[in-house]
């Protein structure tokens, strides 16, 4: 349902009570009030109100707000941060002048991230440089500690890069195995799609063998979710627009399929991002691809995987779209597989977008509580529902010299049949 609330309604709803704080990662690293929930809310009030002016010290607290949403499902109040602070985002954008270099560094990442044509150019530099050892050889010289942060954080957490990925395409059409039980669409994403194309080809594989006929739309870009998330939202519109227009009037089609947790959070968000029905519409078909089996249910036979698999809540599943249980149960009917809970296991990692690459140091603060909670359970594979949060959680592993494999639960799913 769509908030047609004002910003003084919302932010209104807060009492003040304290249930966010322990389910704030900034809060927990730093202590400050000011890096809360309430203590940022106190912040946004003050600037509607006229009663402070948006200083880089004011716009620090914001930046270094993960938009996890740990604290939407903690507040009794049911307060929606989640509106709020992409507004003061957007009003931050829009008014307040950033120094020079984080300027540079916010228009390279988003003319590169939210375009797959783009991202797939730079897979073939990434690619050449792991296979030559390079990389290898530059994250055990100790190099990445004398560049600045954010430079660091783009070294460390490039993704390995094989050949297939490279070539891997989408089939625009996919049939059902056995008999059929309808028809989906799925949304191929960005990242994903570059960098974890085995996701995608799962997803299909998976969906066709529960009796779907699967549709990938030629030519599909960006959903939108990066810009929205950090106040881009004209930018992010456009996206969602052109989405859209990819995906047509969806007629016969029972659900829009994501497998990315921050991409399915946006996706959903479509009737309020844009307006009219048929934005509408397709916001009601978005359904995560676990929360879509969960609730069609799995005929196909599975064999056994004899694994212990952590499962991590990516903030945008868990805490955005209060999909907790569906991914759990899928892994947990795979028979051999045995489920761990990671301690704690509702915080953030710190990837949070592209978080980790302009916050670097209070991402990688964050997820180091994340990686050692994820290596007491002494896992087979990490099974993650969003590539932001793979790739952040191994990237920091590794720098402990703990190599544990990753995977998507709808790879594991595939790997089963």
């Amino acid at each position: 349902m769509v908030d047609h609330r004002t910003e003084t309604e919302l932010i209104s709803d807060c009492v003040h009570c304290g249930f966010c704080l322990p389910a704030c990662p900034t809060y927990r690293s730093w202590g400050a009030e000011a890096d809360s929930p309430r203590g940022r809310i106190d912040l946004m009030k003050g600037l509607h109100e006229g009663a402070i002016e948006l200083t880089d010290t004011v716009v620090a607290h914001f930046d270094q707000c993960l938009g996890c949403m740990g604290c939407v499902t903690a507040c009794p109040s049911g307060v929606r941060y989640d509106l709020l602070i992409e507004s003061t985002r957007a009003k931050i954008e829009a008014t307040h002048p950033r120094e020079p270099a984080d300027r540079a560094l916010r228009e390279a990442i988003f003319a590169l991230f939210p375009y797959p044509a783009r991202l797939k150019a730079l897979a073939w530099p990434l690619y050449f440089y792991a296979k030559s050892g390079l990389q290898s050889l530059v994250r055990a010289s100790g190099i990445l500690g004398l560049l600045p942060a954010r430079i660091a954080a783009m070294a460390k957490i490039a993704p390995p890069i094989s050949l297939s990925d490279l070539r891997a395409t989408l089939p625009p059409f996919t049939p059902a195995r056995g008999t059929k039980r309808g028809t989906v669409v799925v949304v191929a994403g960005c990242v994903q799609r570059v960098f974890f194309p085995n996701v995608n080809a799962a997803t299909i594989r998976v969906l066709s063998a529960e009796g779907y006929d699967v549709l990938v739309p030629a030519d599909q870009g960006c959903c939108g979710a990066l810009s929205l998330h950090v106040g881009r939202d004209d930018e992010a519109r456009g996206f969602a627009a052109s989405l859209l227009d990819r995906f047509g009037d969806l007629d016969g089609i029972d659900a829009v399929i994501i497998n990315a947790a921050g991409c399915g959070s946006t996706l959903k968000q479509y009737s309020e991002l844009l307006e009219g029905e048929r934005a509408e519409r397709f916001a009601a078909k978005v359904k995560d691809v676990s929360e879509f089996l969960a609730e069609v249910g799995l005929v196909a036979e599975r064999r056994p995987l004899p694994l212990r698999v952590a499962y991590h809540d990516a903030c945008h599943l868990a805490h955005a779209q209060r999909i907790r249980q569906a991914p759990r149960d899928l892994l947990a009917s795979i028979p051999g597989l045995e489920l761990l809970e990671i301690p704690e296991g509702d915080q953030c990692c710190g990837s949070a977008g592209v978080y980790n690459l302009l916050e670097p140091e209070s991402a990688a603060e964050i997820g180091a509580r994340k990686a050692r909670n994820v290596a007491s359970t002494r896992p087979d594979v990490l099974a993650s529902a969003n590539p932001g949060c793979t790739l952040q959680i191994q990237s920091i592993l590794a720098d402990t010299g703990r190599k544990v494999m990753a995977a998507h639960p709808v790879e594991l799913l595939d790997a089963a049949l």
